[in-house]
């Protein structure tokens, strides 16, 4: 996967995309990681179906990293996903959002009224302030999760909490959690308890697009009990979509489950 850089906003943004006739996916990726972790997805069937779009973050994987720390928010994302949209008419997407990604794409969701539907997971909607001991299920990597710079040993920590109890995570995992700006970190948490992000209970309360929201059966981070208390309408299938043999990262430990579902959903 090589990307093309565009001056997106005051950013360099790596965008990867393939199939550009075809229709489109656009994929949000996770904290400290990079469009990399969707390889299978480039190399597999939803490549063969669909106009793929996968961009680094300001800070993350080939993108620069941001002049002005404040852009390292979920506003600041959002903004860099609504203007991505913009440049490569990606209004008709489906949007799909993993970790940090599906509150990105929340964030960004009432500015993509166009938008065919959103996915995420690994994203528990929020409201304000956070309930993160509701939402969140007691891991070590959260001791690491706000934390500038990383030993290479807090970055397998914080990348283990995506795969299955055990497992240990990918190099390319590893090695774009440390690529990450270490202002990065940081800065996002503090956005975080300054409020600076919308009412994401509130958002998929009163979504009018259809969401859809995966979990892996052995998700090691967020509480499965909590996503199903919440008000959500236009949820897809009428259930959080639990997908057995993969954890936080399902897509990369179920690819073949996450095309099923994800093709289902755009083509739905």
């Amino acid at each position: 996967m090589e990307p093309q850089i565009y001056p997106i906003l005051n950013h360099q943004i790596a965008i990867y995309q393939n199939n550009l006739d075809a229709p489109a996916i656009v994929l949000c990726h996770g904290n400290s990681t990079s469009s990399r972790i969707f390889q299978k997805q480039f190399a597999g069937e939803l490549a063969q179906k669909f106009r793929l779009v996968a961009f680094d973050y300001p800070g993350h994987g080939r993108s620069a990293n941001a002049a002005n720390p404040q852009d390292y928010s979920l506003p600041g994302l959002a903004d860099v996903l609504v203007e991505i949209v913009s440049q490569l008419k990606l209004e008709n997407a489906t949007f799909i959002g993993f970790s940090l990604g599906g509150h990105v794409v929340l964030e960004a969701s009432s500015r993509l009224p166009q938008a065919k539907g959103f996915m995420i997971y690994g994203a528990p909607p929020v409201g304000k302030p956070p309930a993160m001991e509701q939402a969140f299920l007691p891991h070590p990597s959260m001791n690491v999760l706000f934390k500038g710079v990383l030993t290479p040993e807090e970055a397998e920590l914080l990348e283990s909490a995506s795969f299955i109890p055990g497992t240990p995570p990918p190099p390319q995992f590893v090695e774009d959690c440390l690529r990450a700006d270490p202002q990065w970190r940081g800065s996002f948490g503090g956005s975080i308890m300054q409020g600076r992000y919308l009412d994401e209970i509130e958002i998929v309360h009163t979504l009018r697009r259809p969401l859809a929201v995966l979990q892996g059966q052995h998700e090691q981070l967020i509480n499965l009990d909590y996503l199903r208390s919440l008000s959500m309408p236009t949820l897809w299938r009428g259930a959080v979509q639990v997908v057995p043999d993969a954890g936080h990262a399902l897509h990369w430990e179920a690819p073949q489950a996450f095309a099923a579902l994800a093709q289902a959903f755009a083509e739905g």
